[in-house]
């Protein structure tokens, strides 16, 4: 009786032993899963939440664990994450870089690390990244600047609320400013930084609507540019203003919807994004010859 009952307490202790094993690695230890580590820009932003869930998503399908993280626009943050994704030996490192030149140095701390590096909607200006994978935001900028040109009938002043430290944000404003040569009749009168959050942004306009008060329309870079753009124009009665953002957050798309200065904006598809980037990841863990750079389609989404 007595060896019956240490065999039954053993039994039960090494059981619980390997369930436990099992939840501290994530579950994927067991099937040898890939170790990825991903550093977002944020997790305020719906469209990195979307990300996420692409990303997490398809990791789940190749079984793969995810190590995720939030930069919260903080380089030195950032910097300090995929460190510890190097530490930690990651078999590879995802980036929504918050400074797209500043991230390099970190990047290239993975690279002497031999861990391959990929970015997704933000690129990084250095480093050696596999692939890039994001929207073809040249191509969003211009239908931004297509939208606004038609809405004004060819005429009239405009501006830019950017983010230049983050290279999408310059892709956008360069697709935008390269439509509007092909109008004569409209320029483009002020290109402030409205660093991508609200309350910048909310300054910026606030300053471009102050210093050129015929001001017609503003491209937001995203959509909490639009919206600090659209508080703006509503603290000076602007009802008249036109602006187009990017991202078709739902709470962009309901104020479009709801009527009011802000008329359209850029539709990305971020779940896409991070579907796309665990594909690529795939492909080169495979032993597969990956893109440099990968575009998802965008489009306009306004009220009609």
């Amino acid at each position: 009786m007595k060896t019956n009952m240490s065999l039954l307490l053993l039994t039960v202790f090494v059981t619980a032993s390997l369930v436990l094993t099992g939840c501290q690695s994530g579950g994927n230890s067991s099937s040898g899963g890939k170790r990825i580590g991903v550093t977002l820009l944020t997790r305020e932003h719906e469209f990195y939440r979307q990300l996420e869930a692409g990303l997490r998503d398809a990791a789940n399908k190749q079984g793969y664990d995810l190590i995720v993280t939030s930069g919260d626009f903080d380089l030195a943050k950032q910097q300090s994450q995929i460190e510890n994704f190097v530490v930690q030996g990651v078999d590879a490192i995802v980036v929504c870089p918050a400074d797209s030149k500043g991230i390099a140095p970190a990047i290239e701390r993975a690279n002497e690390a031999n861990i391959p590096v990929f970015t997704a909607d933000i690129s990084a200006q250095g480093g050696q990244v596999v692939s890039h994978i994001a929207s073809d935001n040249l191509a969003g900028g211009r239908l931004a600047a297509d939208y606004i040109a038609r809405a004004l009938n060819g005429q009239g002043t405009v501006g830019i609320i950017g983010q230049p430290e983050v290279q999408s944000g310059l892709d956008r404003e360069t697709g935008f400013k390269e439509e509007m040569t092909k109008h004569p009749g409209i320029r483009i009168v002020s290109v402030l930084n409205g660093g991508g959050v609200r309350d910048r942004a909310l300054k910026a306009a606030d300053d471009m609507l102050q210093g050129n008060p015929e001001l017609k329309a503003i491209f937001g870079i995203n959509d909490d540019s639009a919206l600090g753009a659209l508080s703006a124009a509503e603290a000076r009665n602007r009802s008249d203003m036109i602006i187009v953002g990017y991202d078709a957050t739902p709470e962009a798309v309901e104020a479009i919807e709801r009527g009011g200065a802000l008329k359209a904006d850029v539709a990305q598809q971020p779940r896409d994004i991070g579907a796309k980037t665990i594909e690529a990841i795939a492909t080169h863990f495979g032993g597969g010859q990956v893109p440099k750079i990968i575009t998802v389609p965008v489009k306009i989404v306004d009220s009609g």
